[in-house]
């Protein structure tokens, strides 16, 4: 995996402002998603994302921001993250799922 840019903004998922935005290929790029739509994600959400789901599950059911909102796997995760202050640096957590299945 290549060195991650980093700028500050708003993460387009999680809505929090100022702070560490990484781009996210919505569909991975080993899946096709070189030059397909990306997405400014804070560092936590980033991680969290790829602990929950694998790349065939982004790349076939996740590959839009609302839809990575509206999946329930997510959710609490980020009703939780809005409440933290954007410098706040989390742990990704492994959906049980991903945890029996390895990477």
């Amino acid at each position: 995996m290549g060195k991650k840019r980093k700028e500050t903004g708003t993460c387009e998922l999680c809505l929090r402002k100022e702070t560490d935005v990484t781009v996210h290929h919505l569909t991975p790029k080993e899946l096709g998603g070189t030059f397909l739509p990306t997405a400014k994600l804070c560092i936590p959400c980033h991680k969290q994302i790829h602990a929950l789901y694998t790349n065939a599950e982004l790349a076939v059911r996740l590959h839009s921001i609302e839809l990575l909102q509206q999946d329930n796997k997510i959710r609490k995760y980020l009703k939780w993250i809005r409440k933290q202050p954007s410098s706040k640096l989390t742990k990704a957590r492994k959906s049980n799922e991903r945890k029996s299945k390895g990477r």
